[in-house]
């Protein structure tokens, strides 16, 4: 998943050391959340096999996990206000740890501990992601922002990317093991969680010492991103485009999370591929593995086109192969579903911008609503769950089709909302 720092301009004291070192331990803070994010796509359907669940009640880790976007954004601003970015960004990754290090006894208590462990983990990265993006900005000269904020949103695509190949060779490797024992073999098969997650919970403690002892420039701008999680004054909705652009975060995040979601299920359904859970989790790093590679494709396009229209080109072809998912089978139906991830690429960055577009004062509050949309991501996987179960798995995933259906009207309504500056048509 991609996250998008706000517009709003902030001033920094000057860092008493260069800015390399704490721009790498910055980068792998992206690293780091968009593999932790991606790899709810291998436990899904891990836990939904160890606990005999439903696709809604495997869908509640989604819920809990993005969820937290929504219940801890506006306290993760107020603490960042009150003890500052790089205070607050050790605070995240300390409860982030903390997440990590609940599914140790989680593997022995059941699903409960499991989804209050990823509420926990969640809440740390909001944290975080609050805390830390905008040191990318000021980490460096001004003119050079940009570059660095496409680096960082590289690592983080590439941590999603990676994310659930590594939980398939860690995790999922053992899930096929069966025995005479089947309570023991899901005890093992719990297990599996625990090493990884340790591991996990260990490199997050290291970042966070890091991160504490590192000189960073220290944020005085009082007019700051935080500010915008403190609440939302009803002028930012005023601006029916920054409303329709929060439906399409909603949406947007939603989709893409509920589609790798249930990519491993869906793969492994005998008339798509019939993938053992370990194998599948490999294609599901191609589907965000897509999103790194269209991101660079689309940094290029939209110099000569408009955002609006490029969004709405990929909403298109995004419609369509999901559509092709659903109605086909075998190897057609596997490789239509992993290429939306190409195309999901520039949705994020896209929609932010142009919900942005013309809030002047009111941006930060704007960027606030957006950054709760996120929620979207709970709520989504959940109700194509629902459908699931219900209608059966390839049925289901008309609930993305129709996410993108907004976004692509969305595109359209706003693909004239303004020109860049290189003369975007």
């Amino acid at each position: 998943m991609e996250h998008t720092a706000t517009n709003r301009p902030l001033a920094a004291t000057p860092a008493t050391g260069g800015t390399t070192a704490p721009l790498v331990i910055v980068t792998i803070l992206f690293f780091m959340w968009g593999l932790l994010t991606s790899l709810n796509d291998v436990l899904i359907p891990h836990l939904k096999a160890i606990y005999t669940l439903s696709y809604v009640q495997a869908m509640l880790v989604q819920f809990c996990f993005f969820g937290a976007y929504f219940i801890v954004s506006l306290p993760a601003g107020a603490l960042i206000r009150r003890v500052g970015y790089q205070a607050g960004a050790v605070i995240g990754l300390a409860i982030a740890a903390c997440g990590c290090a609940l599914f140790y006894p989680a593997a022995t208590s059941g699903y409960g501990l499991f989804l209050f462990a990823f509420f926990v983990l969640a809440s740390g990265i909001t944290i975080l992601q609050v805390a830390a993006n905008p040191y990318v900005t000021v980490l460096g000269p001004a003119a050079t922002a940009s570059s660095r904020l496409t680096l960082t949103q590289a690592f983080n695509s590439l941590g999603t990317t990676v994310g659930p190949a590594l939980g398939g060779m860690l995790i999922l490797s053992g899930a096929a093991a069966v025995g005479a024992d089947q309570v023991a073999a899901r005890a093992r098969e719990a297990a599996a969680v625990q090493g990884p997650y340790l591991a996990l919970a260990a490199a997050l403690a290291i970042l966070a010492v890091l991160f504490a002892l590192a000189r960073l420039p220290k944020i005085v701008d009082g007019d700051d991103p935080a500010a915008a999680l403190d609440g939302v004054k009803g002028s930012a909705l005023a601006h029916r485009h920054l409303v329709l652009g929060a439906v399409a975060i909603f949406l947007y995040v939603g989709g893409e999370v509920s589609i790798g979601s249930f990519l491993v299920n869906f793969l492994g359904e005998p008339g798509i591929a019939g993938l053992a859970p370990a194998t599948a989790a490999h294609y599901v790093s191609l589907y965000w593995g897509g999103a790194l590679v269209g991101r660079f494709i689309g940094f290029a396009v939209m110099r000569t086109v408009s955002p609006g229209k490029a969004l709405a080109f990929n909403a298109v072809l995004a419609i369509a192969l999901v559509l092709c998912a659903m109605f086909t089978s075998g190897g057609v139906a596997m490789w239509a579903i992993l290429a939306v991830g190409l195309f999901n690429s520039i949705m994020f960055p896209t929609i932010f911008s142009m919900a942005l577009h013309g809030l002047g004062r009111h941006t930060g509050q704007g960027s606030g609503i957006l950054c709760m949309a996120i929620v979207g991501g709970a709520v989504v996987p959940f109700a194509q769950g629902y459908l699931a179960d219900t209608a059966g798995l390839q049925v289901s995933f008309i609930v993305p089709a129709l996410c993108y259906g907004f976004i692509l009207y969305f595109g359209l309504k706003y693909a004239n909302l303004y020109r860049l500056e290189t003369g975007a048509a």
